[in-house]
């Protein structure tokens, strides 16, 4: 039997913005915005590791490009918006994953620090929905999904300033939500559990800490980087449209124990 609600997910002539999306996270979501049909735009900082992933993807058919922006700066929506207008592109979908954590003691964290993982994590998602989903809403039709954290809910050891910032994370997508959703544009955040990534890699790099991270969880593991493909394509599709304001955990029950 044909599955008839193929089409609730089909994201085919859609087009994805991701930010961070030459690595881990964000290039995992990437991934499944392109294979449900997207064509995807990575927007990151660092262009070698772009190229890498771009080629990645050409390897599974998915059509991408690159565009180089630090999304640190506080004009990163202006060049950003005129990249996209030298391309003659208009996103649909925002997946705002470009992130940082410098795992510093709490009395070592400078100021200069702490700003930076405010504005990664919360200003840039800010500003570039301030200047995307206005296109969006006239096409009545906009997905965007921001990147929580356990940490939105919880303290760890030596991470401070990105907790803070992910706890704003949660607010911030309800605050999007408000704004645009009467106009076809929501917004919904992940929260992931323990994936391997850059990130994470001092987590996955003790053995002992990553098997109790892994004990915590219901299912009994930490994530694979697959197991964010379905919840993005969900969230970027039509068969969310009435979901949004929402921050859901993708982390193997482990803030269900």
């Amino acid at each position: 039997m044909a599955f008839r609600l193929a089409c609730l997910f089909d994201l085919t002539g859609r087009t994805a913005l991701v930010t961070g999306g030459n690595s881990g996270i964000g290039l995992a979501m990437a991934r499944a915005l392109g294979l449900a049909g997207a064509a995807v735009l990575l927007a990151a900082r660092r262009q070698d590791e772009t190229a890498s992933a771009l080629e990645a993807l050409a390897r599974e058919d998915i059509a991408a490009a690159g565009m180089s922006v630090d999304l640190a700066r506080p004009d990163c929506a202006t060049i950003v918006r005129e990249q996209l207008a030298a391309a003659d592109s208009s996103p649909d979908i925002l997946v705002n994953a470009a992130g940082v954590n410098l795992r510093q003691p709490f009395e070592e964290v400078t100021a200069e620090a702490f700003d930076l993982h405010m504005a990664l994590h919360l200003r840039a998602p800010f500003l570039l929905a301030q200047a995307l989903a206005p296109a969006m809403a006239s096409r009545k039709f906009g997905r965007i999904i921001n990147i929580a954290s356990l940490q939105s809910y919880r303290a760890f050891p030596n991470s401070a300033p990105y907790g803070a910032a992910k706890g704003g994370v949660v607010q911030l997508t309800r605050a999007i939500a408000e704004e645009w959703s009467a106009h076809g544009v929501t917004c919904n955040a992940v929260a992931p559990g323990f994936f391997p990534t850059a990130l994470t890699a001092p987590v996955f790099g003790d053995p002992v800490r990553s098997a109790r991270n892994a004990a915590q969880t219901a299912i009994g593991r930490n994530g694979d980087l697959d197991d964010l493909t379905g919840v993005t394509v969900f969230l970027s599709s039509s068969a969310s449209s009435y979901i949004t304001g929402q921050t859901l955990a993708v982390d193997g029950g482990f803030t269900a124990k």
